[in-house]
């Protein structure tokens, strides 16, 4: 899978970099030959949009359980969001902590993101220049204490200095005031339908609204994170069109799963933004044809399953989150297949176009001269069942179990090092990546 388009081709290593992409035979050299035959090989995926929770939480996910399960996957970078962990990656103190609880545990190279919350505006610019690749800020409460939302003025204030800065502004899009604390008068707060009536379209569609005018008054690059609704794509849209520079994601739980199929009391499939019916699913994938949204992320957010309230099955009272990090390419090609779409476009959403978002392009993303030899040898027909026992994540709790899925993923190498192969996974061989 190279930039062009799928060919046959030698690609060739040297010192963890890809120095030539050639016709079978024309390389040369004395090194070791590994041929593929009619498997594919794809660039490793990028995920800039992971919750490791670690330090503080390392009960809910840890570096080495979380990269062990990127590798299984696909993923040879990811982008660690600035919660759960306690304390959270909104000061430099913070952000040696986290690098220091990754250092030597990683599989695969972990990168980072800053936070914005109240009262941290001074923290920005000595956390970019530590190395975070942009700042991650929610308009809603975000589930943590140390984590809360920001204000419109705050994050305005965030927005300019951050866009002073050249970095990114990634953000949680929902308007506070769309959003219901709780079931509507006799609503069942084991029905789905009735959790996701509390976070209605209407309340994405708002928050990008907001975002669009922050935007435009300030001149940030803003990113709207886990992108759920036809509503939302529509404003993303509107500030494209008007020239702003405003991008979009959205996960493979949105692009997999419809409201109107979630049984009650069935908390597994809890997460915020909901997940909504049939023909926003549809809408999203629409998107992703047209280029409205630009990539494809996990927002692999686990926690320990207690907290998932499966006994009682309240979706208001569960911890919001869906743990997919290690099925997130399989799942993601599952419903490309069933849509027409063909691995050049699953490359760009899950590979080249999250490297760009983080900064990360010139090393990784694709298979290219120059680039780190992030690669994944893939079957594309191949499929296979979810076990959740057999998931390598903290806690196997997923929606996912028992889905049949296409795609499988044979090895994983990490600068031409395997990192996955056989069904064994490399501990320590990751590191934190370098910018563009």
């Amino acid at each position: 899978m190279t930039p062009e388009g799928v060919r046959p081709a030698a690609v060739g290593i040297a010192e963890g970099r890809i120095v030539a992409v050639g016709a079978p035979g024309e390389l040369g050299g004395s090194g070791a030959i590994e041929r593929l035959d009619d498997l594919v090989l794809l660039p490793g995926a990028v995920d800039t949009h992971v919750h490791v929770d670690e330090p503080g939480r390392a009960d809910w996910e840890g570096f080495a359980t979380a990269t062990a399960a990127a590798a299984a996957g696909g993923v040879t970078t990811l982008v660690d969001m600035p919660l759960n962990s306690i304390p959270a990656t909104t000061s430099v103190a913070a952000l040696e902590a986290k690098r220091r609880a990754a250092a030597g545990r990683t599989s695969i190279d972990v990168a980072f993101w800053g936070g914005v919350v109240p009262g941290n505006l001074a923290d920005l610019a000595p956390l970019h220049s530590a190395g975070v690749r942009g700042f991650k800020a929610f308009l809603v409460a975000s589930g943590v204490e140390e984590f809360p939302a920001v204000g419109a003025e705050e994050l305005r204030a965030a927005a300019a200095e951050i866009a002073r800065l050249g970095s990114l502004l990634l953000v949680h899009a929902e308007a506070p005031e769309r959003i219901a604390p709780g079931p509507a008068r006799g609503g069942d707060p084991r029905a789905h339908a009735v959790w996701e009536a509390s976070r209605p379209p209407e309340s994405e569609a708002a928050a990008i609204e907001q975002l669009a005018e922050i935007a435009a008054s300030t001149g940030a690059r803003i990113h709207v994170v886990h992108l759920s609704s036809a509503a939302g794509l529509d404003r993303v849209r509107r500030a494209r069109a008007a020239g702003l520079s405003i991008s979009a994601e959205t996960c493979p739980h949105y692009l997999t799963f419809a409201s109107e199929e979630i049984p009650d009391g069935a908390t597994e499939w809890k997460c915020a933004p909901p997940i909504r019916g049939r023909v926003e699913r549809e809408r999203l994938w629409q998107g992703l044809g047209d280029g409205s949204i630009a990539l494809v992320a996990s927002d692999h957010s686990p926690c320990p399953p207690a907290l998932k309230r499966r006994d009682g099955g309240d979706f208001f009272a569960a911890w919001g989150g869906i743990a997919s990090l290690e099925l997130a390419l399989a799942a993601t090609w599952t419903g490309a297949v069933e849509r027409g779409f063909g691995l050049e476009r699953l490359a760009a959403w899950t590979a080249a176009a999250p490297a760009r978002l983080a900064g990360l392009a010139r090393r990784k993303g694709a298979i290219a001269p120059g680039r780190d030899a992030d690669l994944v040898v893939f079957d594309p027909e191949a499929s296979f069942f979810v076990d959740p026992a057999a998931l390598r994540q903290r806690h196997p709790l997923t929606p996912y179990s028992g889905r049949r899925l296409r795609g499988r993923v044979l090895a994983t190498y990490l600068r031409g090092e395997p990192v996955f192969a056989a069904g064994r996974v490399e501990p320590g061989r990751g590191r934190e990546p370098s910018g563009d």
